[in-house]
């Protein structure tokens, strides 16, 4: 216990540049604290005293803003930076040398039973607001963008942001992968006039009457802006008669 808790304390000061001096760390540094309170937890809930085992995270997460489920496996030298919102399953397995920022969830996808928690290689780094999401694996060195959602695999090495998350980089260089060459939203858009010019199509053949949309309804106007344009139509056809009248005058 005492070997892993001076592995997280060497993990902050290696990854934090704020980090003064090891005694510092120790004494102020929410993420070492919920890491030594979750290893007593552990240790609890394998000796099945599994409600005090859960009684000692929920104290934890009072005092840390950090929730861990007992039964998580966390190596030594795992560093949680700031820590608040998060949160740690039952199934997830983190290895050393793991940032885990602010707001990160390492969660599951439903109630099934079993492994429904990530494994996180070591060195990876989640940033913040994170969702890790699946019984999966983040492969070894990976990085995480902030806010991204991963629900599937990611390799070692590679970069993943976005919701869902896809992979952008592995190892620095941009990857050939049909992901990057397939947008959901386009191919969605593309089902969806298909169906509509189907459909259409249908209705021509029913009515005999052809569907073409006008301006205004494609780009509506609001009543306001309706008004203030039919006042300026009004003043632009005064202004085209009184010079009429005017031209014809002169004549």
């Amino acid at each position: 216990m005492f070997k892993r808790l001076r592995a997280d304390i060497e993990a902050a000061k290696r990854n934090d540049p704020a980090a003064r001096n090891k005694f510092e760390i120790w004494l102020t540094y929410s993420g070492v604290h919920a890491l030594s309170w979750h290893r007593f937890a552990n240790r609890l809930y394998k000796m099945h005293l599994k409600l005090l085992a859960r009684m000692v995270s929920q104290f934890a997460k009072f005092l840390t803003g950090i929730e861990i489920h007992p039964a998580a496996k966390i190596e030594g030298g795992v560093f949680i930076d700031h820590g608040m919102g998060v949160v740690i399953g039952e199934t997830a397995e983190v290895k050393s040398g793991v940032v885990i920022y602010q707001g990160v969830t390492l969660g599951g996808t439903g109630k099934d039973k079993g492994k429904r928690h990530p494994t996180i290689e070591k060195d990876v780094v989640i940033s913040s607001g994170a969702k890790v999401l699946g019984g999966f694996t983040v492969g070894e060195g990976a990085k995480i963008g902030a806010g991204a959602v991963v629900l599937k695999e990611v390799p070692p090495h590679a970069t993943v942001v976005g919701v869902p998350g896809r992979v952008v980089r592995i190892r620095g260089e941009k990857p050939d992968l049909l992901q990057e060459k397939v947008d959901p939203n386009a191919e969605e858009i593309k089902y969806l006039k298909c169906r509509i010019s189907k459909l259409e199509a249908a209705l021509e053949k029913l009515t005999g009457e052809k569907f073409e949309c006008t301006k205004g309804e494609i780009f509506p106007v609001a009543p306001d802006e309706q008004a203030d344009d039919t006042a300026s139509e009004k003043e632009e056809r005064a202004a085209a008669d009184n010079g009429q009248k005017e031209q014809g005058g002169q004549d």
